[in-house]
């Protein structure tokens, strides 16, 4: 497994995962591992670890599926408003350390900003309105528009459609090493995997692509600049 040298004149499109690259993955896994269980454990008048039971393997048969990102799926499946359940614990939403300073790092670089995510548009919106991270891109992409997940090859072939860039002169961020395998098949030339999604959970140990521990790596120390670095 090798490294990647970051050189930044050689980039000029930035492409971000969302949650669990600039956001904590912590909401995430709270709301799905837990307060919707107790929610929907409520609902029906079930024991919490028996509402789980019922609950995780449907979740699991649809990971990687459009469906396992949409909310309104899940409200018609389960019965609940997913995104008003989701609006109670909103106070979770955190970014990760660095992701502000590289992100105004990247701009006055001119460096071309994208936010590409799985998320549905109601998290989305949640999310941003949450976070006010909207502000800093010059294009934010959901998968939900193009009708296909980041982890099928075909998404990254409409994306290119929609908006014209050089997969050679592009950098992706991702938690998700089928995502960033299925950019790879595309063409895009830099890609880094991040080394702990979720803030209550130990680094992830190296898989396929190199991992990103912080922001601040890319940075130099006054965090004012981009910084050519090699990532192991």
């Amino acid at each position: 497994m090798s490294g990647i040298h970051l050189r930044w004149h050689t980039i000029d499109t930035v492409l971000l995962d969302m949650d669990g690259t600039l956001l904590d993955l912590h909401f995430d896994d709270y709301f799905w591992q837990e307060h919707l269980p107790q929610r929907y454990a409520e609902r029906h008048g079930l024991d919490l670890q028996d509402a789980k039971q019922l609950l995780m393997p449907r979740f699991a048969a649809k990971q990687g599926s459009l469906d396992w990102y949409c909310l309104d799926y899940w409200s018609r499946e389960l019965a609940l408003d997913i995104p008003a359940l989701k609006q109670e614990v909103r106070q979770l939403i955190a970014i990760h350390d660095g992701v502000l300073d590289f992100l105004r790092a990247a701009g006055r670089a001119k460096k071309s900003l994208w936010l590409v995510t799985n998320a549905h548009g109601k998290a989305l919106q949640l999310k941003l309105a949450h976070t006010g991270l909207g502000r800093q891109f010059h294009h934010i992409v959901c998968a939900h528009e193009l009708g296909l997940p980041k982890e099928e090859p075909a998404f990254w072939q409409r994306l290119q459609q929609q908006q014209s860039f050089d997969p050679t002169r592009t950098l992706f961020i991702d938690d998700n090493q089928a995502v960033l395998a299925a950019a790879r098949t595309h063409g895009i030339a830099h890609l880094l995997s991040i080394a702990r999604p979720s803030s209550r959970k130990p680094p992830r140990p190296r898989g396929e692509f190199p991992l990103l521990h912080s922001f601040h790596d890319l940075l130099d120390s006054s965090q004012h600049r981009l910084h050519d670095t090699y990532i192991p």
